[in-house]
């Protein structure tokens, strides 16, 4: 894989000093505007070898081709890359790099407080007493110990969240078309088709990218399929479950409870989202999975570690495109 011609990187969203600082350190030049607007994106591409973003710069096929000649590398400071034209990325040589395992531990973490909060009604809870009630009946919630917790996506952040809920007591089956059974097994998951793992969770939760064979995944179909009254989570990506289907699980009582942290259009204020995030068995929190102090650092040192390492010709680990750069 080509290196990173004279190190320019531009920076175009709000990350950790970190990142600047270790490849300042290494030789790059840096430029650092987050919030930059499209149209000076645009312009200004074709002057730099690497580009950072976060999820709010939007790396169209405009940007790319923009960039194309000069532009070696985007990179991701997360996980999720719906926001950069991968295919477009690869026609044009362009490398696209995110760091995985940079916010694992953050989005295990918030799902499983999601899971808890969904199993308990601590939101409602809480706003009940803000405003005056003593509703205690009303809040009725479940143990989740012995529940069946299914995680769809087994990658980093599914077998965190599993090895988290086994300690509370929840047996965790899942789904990934990557995993095998027996690496499944060696972190406590039981492997099976989605088709026969509907019928047993009391819980789902998502963990997949949002590609075409994910994308409503959760549907009025599957939906059918699960146990009444049954509770999902989703720390991924919107979209991954059906929202119009949701609503329509949650106001029949199919779907006993839904933690969201993210939504098909961000922030969840059109295309019926507004209805869906107040239904009063939602839990909704504005994409926090990554929101930690720790996560912001380690992802921000990471990618720019991927940088210097695709500079200096070694393995970079967190590259997407990687068979489309070589053919």
């Amino acid at each position: 894989m080509a290196g990173l011609g004279e190190k320019k990187v531009l920076i175009s969203d709000s990350i950790s000093k970190i990142c600047q600082e270790t490849l300042t350190s290494a030789g790059f030049t840096v430029d650092y505007r987050p919030g930059i607007s499209k149209e000076d994106l645009i312009a200004c591409i074709k002057d730099y070898d690497g580009l950072i973003v976060r999820s709010g710069t939007k790396v169209t096929k405009e940007v790319l081709e923009a960039g194309a000649g000069r532009l070696k590398a985007v990179g991701r400071a997360g996980t999720g890359v719906d926001n950069i034209d991968i295919p477009v990325a690869s026609e044009k040589g362009i490398a696209v790099i995110n760091t995985p395992s940079g916010n694992s531990i953050s989005a295990a973490e918030h799902t499983c407080a999601m899971i808890l909060a969904t199993a308990r009604n601590i939101p409602q809870g809480h706003f009940s007493v803000k405003n005056g009630k003593w509703e205690r009946s009303k809040f009725m919630g479940v143990e989740v110990q012995g529940k069946t917790l299914a995680i769809i996506g087994l990658g980093r952040i599914g077998r965190e969240v599993a090895t988290r809920m086994q300690s509370f007591g929840m047996k965790t089956i899942g789904f990934d078309p990557l995993v095998p059974a027996d690496e499944a097994a060696k972190f406590g998951v039981e492997w099976m088709e989605t088709a026969n793992i509907w019928p047993l969770a009391d819980f789902i939760t998502v963990h997949t990218p949002l590609i075409p064979a994910t994308k409503g995944l959760l549907n009025d179909t599957s939906f059918g399929q699960c146990k009444k009254g049954v509770r999902v989570v989703n720390v991924a990506r919107g979209g991954i479950i059906d929202e119009a289907a949701l609503v329509r699980a949650l106001q029949s009582g199919q779907c006993g409870g839904a933690a969201l942290d993210v939504y098909s259009t961000e922030p969840p204020t059109s295309n019926g989202l507004e209805d869906l995030v107040k239904e009063e068995k939602v839990v909704c929190t504005p994409h926090l999975g990554a929101s930690t102090v720790e996560a912001q650092v380690k992802v921000a040192e990471e990618v720019a570690n991927e940088f210097i390492a695709m500079a200096e010709g070694r393995t970079v680990n967190g590259l997407l495109n990687g068979k489309a750069l070589k053919k």
